[in-house]
């Protein structure tokens, strides 16, 4: 099988090129994703000492603004959700919502968010993972098909004339699952982390709205979020609610 030259030869080659697409395509995503959640769960350390260490929430509400990462913006939706402007009157109506309910759905929803953007790319790793197998299988059958119409047409029957034909259309299902094993480590490995980045979000959140009720699911922004960030937070505040 001389796949270099003459790569679509036949069915079989087509095949084990589509599996070779699909091994890049693993590995190229398991480059991304390990990126991407080492530079989360640095971000989200780097977050939480600076948050643990603020003197109050109201202090920490800074941070969440300057600093990236999954854990600051699910902070940052608690605060849009909490927050009271300098000015607001005690009798406004935005005052008489219940900011309980308002702040644990804002973190709720801004966790699933976070769950989507890891989630990104698993669902692939899945599917090459599952069908690999399956389609270096239909290259062999195809190729054992070509391979005995090959020696029927010959007129022989020997295994110098079997074995050639026949061992090289098995290529495509070693290939297969040689794609295969490797997805699926990588979309096991993966999606344990993500199961565990989640667990510290939701653990944040439990503790931030322990912060929240301690002080009165209410807090007072910084005078310079407040003109920076009263925008974006009230924007945000609308869609929690």
């Amino acid at each position: 099988m001389n796949l270099i030259a003459s790569p679509f030869e036949s069915v079989e080659h087509a095949v084990i090129w589509l599996l070779i697409l699909f091994s890049v395509a693993t590995w190229g995503l398991a480059l991304l994703k390990g990126v991407q959640f080492t530079r989360l769960k640095t971000q989200d350390r780097k977050f939480h000492k600076h948050f643990w260490a603020a003197s109050s929430l109201d202090s920490a509400a800074e941070l969440a603004h300057s600093q990236p990462g999954a854990a600051a913006r699910v902070a940052l939706a608690g605060y849009a959700a909490i927050q009271v402007p300098e000015d607001a009157q005690a009798a406004d109506l935005s005052q008489a919502i219940n900011l309980q309910d308002r702040l644990e759905r804002a973190l709720r929803q801004q966790i699933v968010r976070e769950r989507r953007s890891l989630e990104s790319g698993l669902a692939i790793l899945a599917s090459i993972g599952s069908t690999s197998p399956f389609i270096g299988l239909f290259g062999t059958v195809w190729g054992i098909m070509s391979a005995l119409k090959g020696i029927s047409a010959a007129g022989s029957a020997s295994l110098e004339t079997v074995a050639g034909p026949i061992g090289a259309a098995l290529v495509a299902t070693g290939v297969g699952i040689a794609v295969a094993v490797p997805a699926v480590l990588v979309y096991n490995y993966f999606l344990r982390r993500l199961k565990l980045t989640a667990a510290d979000l939701d653990d944040f959140a439990h503790d931030f709205y322990s912060l929240a009720q301690k002080n009165a699911f209410r807090v007072l922004l910084h005078p310079v979020l407040s003109k920076s960030g009263a925008t974006v937070a009230g924007q945000k505040v609308k869609e929690a609610s």
